[in-house]
């Protein structure tokens, strides 16, 4: 196995044990990234030298003291929305040329503190707008969509680009093309990662998190830039991690959505998602049939919060140089210049509504297990989806139908893989709990992920 190969989790293990140095591991990533990028398209800039520096200053840093922690000489990326202070931050868009971060952000801050190696700015879709990143491929197959926004950070960790990488989740753009490509993606509870130095889509919806290849390299992630940042008004304050004890899931209750999740989803993802709903029961959890809230109104609420809170933050730049956007990315900002403050205000209290109506929800259940995307990933092109019942669906309204209510309602949300369809394409489940239950999903994830063989491989058709 070369050292790309590995995951968070080996590699940390490996540096510390002094089996593996922190420039063997950032050489044999970046030797990957120039092997893999020109079909995969998954990073806007790559900063090898600076990379490279940065490893080895880490193995100094750890020959001499040992490592600050289990990031320590870790080479990773951040989505081309997140700031690192010398580095372009161009949001994969022609209006920010030339930008280059004066600071880090506090989510790089924190990363460099814990001694991770940066590589460089993986792509998403313009300024994450849009749910495919047209700009990359599917890491398991390149005719197909990496899906968004985060699909540049998605497809460089499936691919051994990144042995992690940082994203950022509206509408499902973390869990999305986490679970196109077959990594594991985590939308942390609203307010526990901070925003500091991230570029906005939709302050009230927007949240940092981690793709990895496993359920336990998420954690590793979420812990060491979790916390409170006076830079960010909805940041939280101070620790609210909980714990849920036991080495397996013997008195949790699993809620199974009778509605919405399950609706106007492929055969294969259903099959896929509720054998993996059987396999929690098997390993002790009680399943519970619960009903989804306000279902009707979800994508109503979503749009009508996001569309005019992305609008608001280009409205200098969509009227200096409206130009330079994506046709796509255009129209829905031109389309947020329309909705009415009465509107706004309609999607704010049903919001307030929804989370009332979840939290009654969670009362019954410790976690919710759905699927995360109705289907696997599209053909690229492919604009709408039709259904068995005869209904059509435009795919970015597809892929943000099943991850929307997280957003809104501001629970964590973790995406891992649990199968894969007849074309060899990822299937991903997702899981929920109510705010701050964090460690709850990654606990049941990581149960789950040891039960079952292959957790943590790379995308065979990137090799």
């Amino acid at each position: 196995m070369q050292p790309f190969e590995l995951s968070l989790t080996e590699a940390s293990r490996a540096v510390r044990a002094r089996e593996l140095s922190p420039v063997e591991l950032t050489e044999s990533v970046l030797a990957r990234i120039a092997a893999v990028e020109e079909r995969l398209g998954a990073y806007v800039t790559v900063a090898a030298d600076a990379a490279l520096a940065a490893a080895v200053r880490a193995e100094r840093e750890i020959s001499a003291s040992g490592p600050r922690g289990p990031l320590h000489g870790i080479p990773m990326a951040l989505k081309d929305l997140i700031d690192a202070e010398g580095i372009p931050t161009t949001a994969s868009s022609h209006v920010r040329t030339g930008h280059v971060a004066e600071r880090d952000s506090r989510v790089a801050e924190r990363l460099g503190a814990a001694g991770a190696v940066l590589l460089g700015k993986t792509h998403t879709h313009e300024f994450a707008y849009g749910l495919t990143t047209p700009q990359t491929n599917n890491a398991w197959d390149h005719s197909r969509v990496a899906g968004g926004s985060s699909g540049g950070s998605a497809v460089a960790v499936a691919a051994g680009g990144a042995t992690f990488a940082m994203g950022t989740d509206t509408g499902g753009s973390i869990r999305v093309p986490a679970a196109l490509n077959g990594v594991v993606g985590l939308k942390p509870t609203y307010g526990l990662l901070p925003r500091s130095g991230v570029t906005s889509l939709s302050w009230s919806l927007d949240h940092v998190g981690p793709l990895t290849r496993t359920v336990q390299d998420a954690a590793l992630v979420l812990s060491a830039t979790a916390g409170h940042d006076p830079r960010d008004p909805a940041s939280v304050s101070g620790p609210m991690l909980d714990r849920f004890p036991g080495g397996d899931l013997r008195g949790l209750k699993v809620g199974v959505p009778r509605n919405h999740y399950f609706d106007r989803v492929t055969p294969e993802v259903e099959e896929s998602v509720r054998g993996a709903i059987e396999r929690l029961a098997e390993l002790g959890a009680e399943l519970v049939d619960v009903e989804i809230p306000m279902a009707r109104y979800i994508q109503a609420v979503q749009w009508g919060l996001m569309v005019p809170e992305a609008t608001a933050y280009h409205e200098r730049s969509l009227r200096a140089t409206p130009d330079l956007y994506a046709a796509d990315v255009r129209i829905l900002l031109e389309a947020g210049e329309l909705t009415s403050a009465g509107d706004y205000l309609r999607a704010q209290r049903a919001r307030t509504m929804m989370r009332d109506a979840w939290a009654r929800m969670f009362d019954g259940i410790d976690v919710l297990a759905a699927p995360t995307v109705p289907m696997t990933a599209a053909e690229a092109g492919q604009e709408a989806v039709e259904w068995a019942d005869g209904t059509t669906e435009a795919v970015s309204d597809s892929y943000v139908r099943l991850c929307a209510p997280a957003n809104i309602t501001g629970v964590p949300a973790l995406t891992l893989p649990v199968g894969h369809d007849r074309a060899g394409l990822p299937i991903g489940m997702q899981l929920m709990a109510r705010p701050f239950r964090d460690a709850t999903v990654l606990r049941v994830g990581r149960v789950y992920e040891e039960s079952v063989a292959g957790a943590g491989r790379l995308a065979p058709l990137a090799a």
